[in-house]
């Protein structure tokens, strides 16, 4: 019989991380975060002076804005969550930097859509305090945009070539497999 001062087990238990939020990832990076946050809360600050408006004209550009606004704010937010903890290795979705780049172009350009459409509507003091929320959230999701094409590139480019780290590519082999030359019997 084996003694157990010879044998060892052979498995490693992995400890498990008792932190929530693991910040940086390697879809989200610190200042990014940062940014995120700010996105949140300026989107939640407009929105909030959106729903102080008590009477409009053109109700239509108010509801518009209320829509991306609200949108912003808590999509945002469950993004924000999702690639700060480990909650985003558990979805099962693997596209995470097209998601965040596609989701953040989107809500920049509904954002400036909306805050345009509002400004060219408002009337009291509440509207346009709104609306120029409006306009800086615009600018921090396109600064979240430009922040993650400076680090990351293009998540939709099929072209990308491994990184061969310097050395020479080596070049493609011309032999034929399984011909009778170099079979073995």
């Amino acid at each position: 019989m084996a003694t157990p001062e010879v044998y060892n087990s052979t498995t490693v238990a992995e400890p498990k991380s008792n932190k929530w939020f693991v910040i940086p990832t390697e879809t989200l990076d610190k200042f990014r975060c940062c940014v995120k946050v700010v996105e949140v809360l300026l989107s939640l600050v407009a929105f909030i002076l959106e729903e102080a408006v008590t009477s409009c004209i053109s109700c239509t550009a108010l509801y518009f804005f209320e829509f991306v606004s609200c949108t912003a704010f808590l999509f945002t937010l469950l993004l924000l969550i999702l690639l700060s903890t480990n909650l985003h290795m558990r979805v099962g979705i693997s596209c995470w930097p097209k998601l965040d780049l596609g989701y953040t172009a989107v809500i920049t350009f509904l954002f400036l859509i909306a805050s345009i459409v509002f400004c060219a509507n408002s009337q009291s003091a509440v509207e346009r305090t709104a609306v120029a929320f409006g306009f800086l959230s615009t600018l921090a999701f396109a600064l979240d945009m430009g922040l993650f094409m400076k680090n990351n590139g293009f998540p939709w480019r099929t072209n990308r070539r491994p990184e061969t780290n310097g050395a020479a590519t080596p070049a493609a082999e011309t032999e034929r497999l399984n011909t009778g030359a170099n079979r073995t019997e």
